[in-house]
């Protein structure tokens, strides 16, 4: 899985009965078949006066009332669990527990499992395993292991299944129905170097050089000695050498240390895939293609990561979301809390989609903006955020749009990559960074990144690259 990640939430579906109450054991068409079969050869014979035709519908007759007294009582159960930890990224796993139940019960189950973009999959088994001599385990019927495959994150709807139990195949029960709870996939993180950090950096320590004086590493000059300075800051090599009768002492002054702010800009008002014809909201999605969601989740946690392990502080702004942004902060647990706030990024009613005002943000802090660039929203809030001071650079999250056929798509997709053209053009023109991240664009993301940051370190004044 080149996108997704990891699986988190999970749990125990159970199955549920028809909403009627008409659950319960019925004949199947093959009893009611050999029951009226048998009826019609016997009147026939008698009518006939022929013994040899009775014969032929007595066995039928037979097995039929042999099947009634065998009548099944117990019922048929199904859990499905689904794993409560981390799974292998890509993958959605879940297993189906059938419980038969002692006495007389279903023998055979008839399965049918259905997930969104995948195919429909029918299945029959035995409803009990097949070594008899476990009691235990016939107690307890058999797990059936289910997966599916997909690179999608956020909310996704898993396994639906549709399942009947049946007796020597004459008794069959109402169907039932388990459905899975819906699975938060979380999106995972691809390794970044360094990234575009703010001119100013807050705070009285942190991972950076700051253009202040203070505590660091990093050597800004020699100065002459001068109250409330330290003494463990004198340089006594450069003393002993510039005034030998130590007439004036001198010490090393240092770059003080700080830290960066940065937002993460998540824009998820839509979410557009590779095929252009769903993007009107009548076609399916496809579960192995990423959406522009998909990648802005994928990129966004990237980032966060690479920030977090740096030791600057990150926020998350959702523009489809208005309410509970998440505030600045570091440390691994806050990063947790990014990563599950970006795979709940879904888009929201078209209707109150606009904001009036772009988010605000805290002073001298970077805006990393995750956006398809599909609208000129994006472009007016980076031209706020720029008039406020606030560097911004802009993710590119569309996806490589397929090949369009139908004439009326075509014109239409020409148009707004024509329109998209130009809004990443006038963002190059006002100096504002656009990094891809589809296709194999995203593969030069990292390399993209360390040219910004490498740029933005060399003007600052004062420092060397």
């Amino acid at each position: 899985m080149t996108v997704g990640g990891i699986i988190v939430a999970g749990g125990r579906t159970s199955y549920s009965r028809p909403a009627d109450g008409s659950h319960g054991w019925r004949p199947t068409s093959a009893h009611t078949a050999a029951v009226t079969v048998g009826i019609l050869l016997l009147a026939t014979s008698v009518l006939a006066g022929r013994a040899d035709i009775a014969l032929i519908g007595i066995p039928g007759l037979l097995a039929a009332t042999w099947a009634h007294s065998s009548r099944p009582t117990t019922p048929l159960r199904a859990d499905l669990h689904e794993p409560a930890g981390p799974t292998t990224p890509g993958e959605l796993t879940a297993t189906l527990q059938l419980a038969a139940g002692p006495g007389e019960g279903a023998d055979v189950v008839h399965l049918r499992i259905t997930a969104p973009g995948h195919r429909t999959t029918h299945l029959t088994l035995a409803a009990r395993p097949q070594d008899h001599a476990q009691e235990q385990a016939q107690a307890q019927g058999r797990d059936v292991p289910l997966r599916l495959s997909s690179v999608r994150t956020g909310p996704q709807q898993t396994f639906t299944v549709d399942l009947r139990g049946s007796r020597h195949g004459t008794w069959e029960e109402e169907p039932t129905l388990v459905r899975a709870a819906t699975r938060l996939v979380l999106p995972g993180a691809a390794p970044l170097g360094r990234l575009p950090l703010p001119r100013r950096l807050r705070g009285l320590t942190g991972p950076h050089s700051a253009r202040r004086l203070g505590d660091g590493t990093e050597l800004r000059d020699i100065h002459p000695f001068t109250p409330g300075d330290r003494l463990r800051r004198i340089d006594w090599r450069t003393t002993a050498r510039r005034s030998p009768e130590l007439d004036t002492l001198y010490v090393r002054r240092t770059y003080s240390t700080a830290e960066a702010t940065a937002v993460l800009v998540v824009d998820s008002r839509d979410e557009v895939g590779p095929d252009v014809r769903t993007w009107r909201g009548y076609g399916i999605i496809r579960v192995d293609e990423p959406t522009s969601l998909d990648l802005a989740r994928h990129a966004a946690a990237s980032v966060a990561t690479a920030l977090v392990e740096a030791g600057d502080r990150v926020g998350l702004e959702d523009l489809a979301r208005r309410r509970r942004p998440l505030p600045p902060s570091a440390g691994r647990r806050h990063l947790r809390r990014l990563v599950h706030g970006l795979a709940l990024a879904h888009p929201k009613d078209p209707a109150s989609a606009h904001r009036v005002r772009p988010p605000q943000l805290p002073a001298d802090a970077i805006v990393y903006l995750f956006t398809t660039l599909l609208d000129d929203d994006p472009l007016h809030l980076v031209r706020t955020w720029r008039t406020a001071g606030h560097p911004v650079v802009v993710i590119d999250t569309l996806p490589d749009v397929h090949p369009v056929i139908e004439s009326h798509l075509v014109i239409a997709w020409q148009i707004g990559r024509l329109e998209r053209e130009d809004r990443i053009a006038a963002l190059n023109v006002e100096g504002i960074p656009v990094v891809r991240w589809a296709g194999s664009a995203r593969e030069q993301a990292a390399v993209r990144f360390e040219a910004l940051a490498h740029a933005a370190r060399r003007h600052i004044p004062g420092r060397t690259p």
